[in-house]
């Protein structure tokens, strides 16, 4: 039956329409009529007559007109709600969001050490959305579906089979994500979108942070891992979000016959600046004295704020920000984006006090033609903003679909 529906939708060229209407529209609003005809090049007549059908339905309303002039439009934000889960080593949080991607309930719950799996994330989750739902007083039929940020990577293409229980441990990460996907969609009866964590954060910041307006961004996440993610969005009102490449940034070579690596081999950029291995530099150059805080977070923190007093701290994030110029110059000039946006926890810790440097060193190890026009900006959503990145795909799958 979706098929089949899909089909047709394919087949009727006003579903087009709708479908660039509503992403000029959601990006871009408000507009009005006349300007909508231009963003879009669609005939007046038929940008009237598809619009009266979107605001019979309720799916745009009208943003207000001042005197003499004609009337704004947008798309309506209450009109659907989305729900946005991110499932981090520590937590599951559920989130409702409208379509303006605005938090109208959330429900956080924690996660103890070494009991991070699939049916924890599946039982938080479909509690979590029946929380949300209720605290907002939203229908379920409103919500266009659940989609969750995880640390496993999506399967290529289709379901797998159903694997016994007994040998979860052993499931290669895309039986885990379909066996979730299969599993929340049952327990939730909504369509179910899971997108990786690092993709999430990287889209949340496309479409409402750093990344806001530019076609081709990098997304540097610096934490206890170091990964990149390469975000691009198509010219075309209703391809806005053309793609999406997740890059092993953290385990590009930075020095041969170096620092041995969590993956085992010697001298990846995440042996310089993932967390863990930036702390291990610290202790080593007080000669072997712990670092004080309370976890990974806490440490890294009391780093960076004692290397305005401490020479050996100093050394450390001195050390940590060049290799962090280098690697994110190698970005530029790979990828040659209009904007790198540095992220993740270290990477935010290191960006707020030391971004001046760190543009200074991408600017000096990139080639000229590509470090003009990239900018390395702070990401503006923090590291709890996976939820929200997740619900963009649903909401993305809605305005393809011309609100259908």
């Amino acid at each position: 039956m979706v098929a089949a529906r899909q089909r047709a939708m394919a087949c009727d060229p006003r579903s087009g329409d709708r479908s660039s209407l509503l992403w000029a529209l959601y990006f871009d609003a408000p507009l009005s009529r006349a300007e909508l005809a231009r963003r879009t090049g669609l005939a007046a007549a038929t940008v009237n007559a598809t619009l009266t059908d979107l605001l019979r339905e309720g799916a745009v309303t009208e943003a207000g007109a001042g005197a003499g002039h004609p009337a704004l439009l947008r798309v309506a934000p209450g009109h659907r709600h989305v729900i946005g889960v991110d499932a981090t080593r520590d937590r599951v949080r559920v989130e409702l969001f409208d379509l303006a991607l605005a938090s109208r309930a959330k429900a956080d719950y924690p996660l103890r050490s070494g009991r991070h799996d699939t049916g924890l994330i599946i039982r938080h989750t479909l509690t979590g959305l029946r929380t949300v739902l209720d605290t907002a007083g939203v229908p379920r039929a409103e919500v266009l579906g659940v989609a969750v940020a995880t640390a496993c990577h999506p399967p290529a293409r289709g379901p797998a089979a159903p694997v016994p229980a007994a040998a979860a441990r052993a499931r290669p990460a895309g039986q885990e994500t379909a066996l979730l996907r299969r599993l929340l969609s049952a327990g939730s009866g909504l369509p179910v979108f899971i997108d990786d964590s690092g993709h999430a954060l990287g889209q949340a910041e496309m479409w409402r942070g750093a990344g806001r307006g530019t076609r081709h961004a990098v997304f540097a996440r610096v934490g206890t891992s170091v990964d990149a993610s390469v975000l691009t969005r198509g010219r075309h009102p209703a391809r806005p979000a053309a793609g999406c490449r997740t890059s092993r940034w953290g385990h590009t070579t930075a020095r041969p016959d170096g620092r041995r690596c969590r993956c085992g081999a010697r001298g990846c950029l995440e042996a310089y600046l993932g967390a863990d291995a930036v702390l291990e530099r610290y202790r080593q150059a007080r000669r072997g004295r712990p670092v004080r805080g309370e976890d990974a977070e806490a440490a890294f923190a009391a780093l960076v704020a004692a290397a305005d007093g401490s020479a050996a701290a100093r050394r450390v994030v001195d050390e940590t920000t060049e290799y962090l110029g280098t690697g994110l110059a190698l970005l530029v000039d790979l990828f040659n984006p209009e904007r790198i946006i540095l992220g993740g926890w270290a990477g935010a810790l290191l960006g707020a006090h030391r971004l001046p440097v760190i543009r200074e060193a991408v600017a000096a190890r990139s080639l000229r033609r590509s470090a003009a026009p990239a900018g390395v900006e702070l990401c503006r959503l923090g590291p709890d903003a996976a939820a929200l990145g997740a619900a963009t795909r649903p909401v993305e799958h809605y305005l393809r679909a011309g609100a259908r």
